[in-house]
């Protein structure tokens, strides 16, 4: 399933619009790490550390079952509003020519419906691995997803001013019900 969405993601990352503004390379790297590790904790055959290896839920077809809908149902929800957000996309944090807010669709509920998919594909993706290493991998991605966040709720406060604050009181910012 990661690998087609990630098929798809790279094929629809061809439509975005051009950049007008793009943070910097440092401020990237700065919450990037995190993400990078949460990969190779779900995704190492093995790791290193003995406790990370033990299990925190039981194999079985009902886990792999619930992992399964869990994994699919996130990654969908994030092609939804990727699909949806269409070509003020991007990998980083930027403002493009013409950006518009989107507050329709998953935007109508989420202000970040892209990371909340992805983060519940990751707990899906964490239960099917049934290890302990996966649930750190999930907090180590919130420690991706948050900073990012944060950055780019600013540069949507800047850019849209009253309108972005008016979006933000009827909206989470991650999780309905929570943040």
């Amino acid at each position: 399933m990661w690998g087609s969405w990630a098929l798809y993601w790279w094929i629809a990352s061809r439509s975005a619009k051009r950049t007008a503004r793009k943070e910097s390379l440092s401020s990237r790297l700065s919450y990037t790490a995190p993400l990078l590790v949460s990969i190779y904790l779900l995704s190492a055959a093995k790791v290193p550390i003995p406790v990370l290896r033990e299990r925190f839920i039981p194999g079985g077809s009902w886990t792999f079952a619930v992992a399964v809908a869990l994994t699919a149902a996130g990654l969908l929800f994030a092609v939804w509003a990727r699909r949806h957000i269409a070509g003020n996309w991007s990998a980083s944090v930027t403002v493009k020519e013409g950006h518009e807010l989107v507050t329709t669709g998953p935007y109508a509920i989420l202000r970040h419906p892209i990371y909340s998919g992805l983060l519940l594909a990751l707990v899906g993706s964490a239960i099917a691995v049934g290890q302990w290493r996966a649930v750190l991998a999930v907090a180590l991605a919130l420690l991706y997803f948050v900073p990012k966040l944060r950055i780019e709720e600013r540069w949507m406060r800047e850019q849209f001013a009253e309108a972005y604050r008016v979006y933000c009181e009827r909206t989470w910012a991650l999780v309905p019900f929570i943040c």
